[in-house]
């Protein structure tokens, strides 16, 4: 009996260690690529920045809750696939803007290999490698 309790205790613990790191992992992504500020100043929302951060904190909270509670949508697996795919997709092109505009990974990438010509077909190839990828994994690899 007391195995069994300080078994619960021990995932307990484990589980609030593993949410604080990936937290503090997500917190510190987004203040290190600015990446709130940075999409205030895209929509020219400077003085709604706190509904930005909200709406960050309020989607982590509740998908959160989705997954621990086992949330499900029941809608045609098209309409799902679509509208899972479209917000992935925004999200990761958000993160990846943000990424290589604090980074300044391409000009400089560019520059090193001297490319500066063929830049934009690099950046084509870039994202035409990536949707290549993705509907690789969605459409085939995932479903094997």
């Amino acid at each position: 009996m007391i195995v069994n309790g300080a078994a619960h205790v021990f995932v307990a613990l484990l589980g609030l260690a593993g949410g604080l790191a990936v937290g503090s992992g997500l917190v510190a992504l987004l203040i290190v690529l600015d990446l709130i500020p940075r999409l205030a100043q895209i929509a020219f929302g400077f003085r709604k920045s706190l509904w930005f951060e909200t709406a960050v904190i309020c989607g982590a909270v509740y998908w959160s809750l989705a997954d621990f509670l086992e949330w499900r949508i029941w809608l045609p697996r098209e309409v799902t696939l679509l509208s899972i795919g479209l917000l992935d997709g925004l999200f990761v092109g958000m993160l990846a803007a943000a990424l290589t505009e604090v980074m300044n990974v391409l000009p400089i990438l560019a520059k090193r290999l001297r490319l500066s010509r063929y830049l934009v077909s690099f950046i084509m190839a870039m994202a035409l490698g990536k949707v290549a990828g993705s509907l690789f994994d969605w459409l085939w690899f995932q479903w094997k």
